[in-house]
């Protein structure tokens, strides 16, 4: 079992940073990979990034690439999405999830463990 748990969202005007944190408990966490998704109001669940077990392969979705950054730490049990140049359209609910295979995943569907989700605002 794993449990995910999601913190760092917040109110932020249209161009600023924030960074979401989440913190994985269970039986070799460090092990699984892990993702960010988000879901905005009235759409599907959408794919924001993804690492490896070893953090040393990551995967971006084509509109966060190059202003967002997914990075984990194995020994706090920590995976963390660095985001930059925040969007209105952006504005979701951003959810931490894990799987226990080999692959990056894209898609919701692939994802065994999520998180509660933690809402991000971003405004004009």
């Amino acid at each position: 079992q794993v449990q995910l748990v999601e913190s760092g969202g917040g109110l932020l005007q249209t161009g600023g940073s924030l960074r979401l944190s989440c913190a994985a408990s269970g039986r070799t966490v460090s092990s699984y990979t892990m993702a960010w998704f988000r879901q905005a109001p009235g759409k599907e669940r959408e794919f924001v990034a993804s690492i490896v077990r070893s953090g040393g392969r990551t995967a971006y979705s084509d509109s966060v690439k190059g202003r967002f950054t997914i990075s984990r730490d194995n020994v706090k049990n920590t995976v963390a999405l660095q985001m930059n140049s925040l969007k209105p359209e952006e504005t979701a609910v951003y959810y931490c999830a894990a799987h226990q295979g080999y692959t990056l995943g894209a898609t919701a569907d692939e994802f065994d463990y999520w998180g509660q989700g933690k809402k991000v605002t971003v405004s004009a």
